[in-house]
């Protein structure tokens, strides 16, 4: 069986251009189109914030305008209503807290509404290249039981067993590479495991049925 670190190597390999798959030009836009990616798909989101930010350039036009205008632009993303008011209430914060600029800590972002962990961790890798923890969505969370990268369900306890196996300078990584082969290749409910390229060595904790 191989270890954590040689099944990381092997979807490395596999996933050379993983990255963020949301469309941003700023810190701004990243946090705005994370807070929407909430039970809703990144292709969606692409979609959803091609006339957002067209509409919306600052902090301040999401801070302190119309909030049902808001609600129209982002309706498609689903959950709108709690979505846009923590938009509207993070970027005021933003701009009366932190002078328009978008946090560079995780203390300062997870007091943003509408901001956790997950949340702030992409933000703090992809706008600013810091390495905090790891972002934790369902296809992380789901590849890491089944490759035995965690026993646990709380993605908070999960992030720690992922900081724990992969080097600090991979962690960004760690989460695209995962999420890439969730989407592609080991999907719930049933994964193609035929398709796995780690298929001989993955644990397959928890699959019952594959394809």
């Amino acid at each position: 069986m191989l270890s954590p670190k040689q099944i990381y190597s092997k979807l490395k390999k596999s996933y050379p251009d993983s990255k963020i798959a949301l469309t941003y030009s700023n810190p701004l836009e990243l946090l705005v189109a994370v807070i929407l990616s909430a039970q809703c798909t990144d292709k969606r989101v692409n979609i959803v914030t091609i006339e957002l930010f067209k509409r919306y350039k600052k902090a301040e036009d999401y801070a302190y305008g119309n909030l049902d205008e808001l609600k129209r632009y982002i309706h498609s993303a689903g959950f709108y209503n709690n979505k846009a008011k923590n938009i509207q209430a993070t970027c005021k914060l933003i701009v009366e807290k932190h002078n328009k600029k978008i946090p560079d800590t995780m203390e300062e972002l997870l007091e943003l509404p509408g901001v956790a962990r997950k949340t702030a961790n992409i933000v703090l890798s992809n706008a600013y290249g810091i390495n905090e923890g790891i972002g934790v969505d369902t296809h992380v969370g789901r590849l890491s039981q089944r490759l035995d990268f965690s026993k646990n369900k709380d993605p908070k306890k999960i992030e720690q067993d992922l900081m724990k196996l992969f080097p600090k300078k991979e962690w960004n990584k760690v989460t695209y590479y995962l999420i890439e082969h969730g989407r592609a290749v080991c999907k719930a409910p049933i994964p193609f495991c035929s398709k796995c390229p780690i298929e001989k060595d993955c644990p397959k904790i928890g699959v019952i049925k594959s394809k």
